[in-house]
């Protein structure tokens, strides 16, 4: 961009009415951050924490450097998983007082996935105001990008660390139609794909979004089946912060249940559970482990 195009940028109108906006006190302001590109940061963001008369952040820190790069000096304070509770007490106590608090996370939007849904909780709940300033998300970032046609979504956040527990929330999402948004950390993406590999069918559509608006920054879409093979391709891929969207299940046909409830009946007459389930899920393509649990349910109506 040359000087004078930038010139021209802040001789623009919408700059006017930025400087115009209201901004209430006594007042809680979730703020979006950008998750990567600092530019991407809004016009109404800036002025807020301007205005702010303290910024609530999860690191102190990162909230400085990030204020500085525009210029700005507020004071923050401590806001993260382990305080959140008495932040909270604190925040309250300020509004009461009448000051603006600015509401950050280290990146994207407070409260998902993040920190910050307490402090509203506690906020709403002493009858004070709260005022969101949408901004940088990486869900809906990976969503626009990923091509995956669906009017809904499902957002999941980060699956549990361990793989007993991953195993039993994916059960759970195995017939869900919507497209299901994943975050991971880069040292558990190889065992988040072998989950999900697990999981759903492998032909199922997955799209990798890492290192969103960043330098580095990749958008792949696969099959499933060929999802770990493209992440172990290259160890570069086994860094920066992931957003995972899996494709939502193809909702079945009232007829399609209806053959698979009827193979199973007479698969049970004849067999255990489990043999049950499984030659059911071989013979009609449906999952096994939801194939299981109906095959327990009618064991248990007989």
């Amino acid at each position: 961009m040359t000087d004078q195009q930038t010139i021209d940028i802040a001789r623009l109108p919408v700059m006017g009415e930025a400087a115009q906006q209201s901004y209430p006190t006594a007042t809680l302001y979730v703020v979006a951050t950008p998750i990567g590109n600092v530019t991407d940061i809004t016009l109404r963001a800036l002025h807020l924490l301007a205005l702010a008369d303290v910024v609530a952040c999860e690191d102190t820190r990162k909230t400085g450097a990030l204020l500085q790069r525009f210029g700005l000096s507020q004071p923050t304070i401590a806001a993260h998983q382990h305080n959140e509770r008495e932040v909270a007490e604190k925040i309250v106590e300020r509004l009461r007082a009448g000051q603006r608090v600015a509401l950050v996370s280290d990146a994207g939007t407070p409260g998902v996935s993040d920190p910050g849904a307490r402090i509203v909780d506690a906020v709403r709940s002493a009858g004070l105001n709260v005022v969101p300033l949408p901004g940088p998300s990486a869900a809906i970032a990976a969503l626009s990008a990923s091509g995956l046609v669906n009017d809904r979504f499902h957002f999941v956040g980060f699956l549990p660390a361990k793989a007993k527990g991953r195993e039993a929330a994916l059960a759970t999402l195995v017939r869900e139609s919507s497209t299901l948004v994943f975050y991971e950390a880069p040292h558990r993406i190889v065992e988040c794909v072998q989950a999900l590999a697990a999981a759903f069918e492998p032909t199922r559509q997955v799209v990798f979004a890492r290192e969103l608006s960043k330098m580095f920054e990749e958008v792949h879409r696969c099959e499933l089946k060929d999802a770990l093979a493209w992440v172990t391709a290259d160890q570069h891929r086994e860094r920066g912060e992931f957003v995972v969207l899996v494709a939502g299940a193809v909702e079945a046909t009232d007829a399609e249940d209806a053959e698979a409830e009827r193979i199973l009946q007479i698969l049970l007459s004849e067999c255990s559970v489990k043999q049950a389930a499984n030659l059911t899920a071989q013979i009609t393509g449906r999952k096994k482990n939801a194939l299981y649990d109906r095959a327990l349910q009618i064991k248990g109506e007989t």
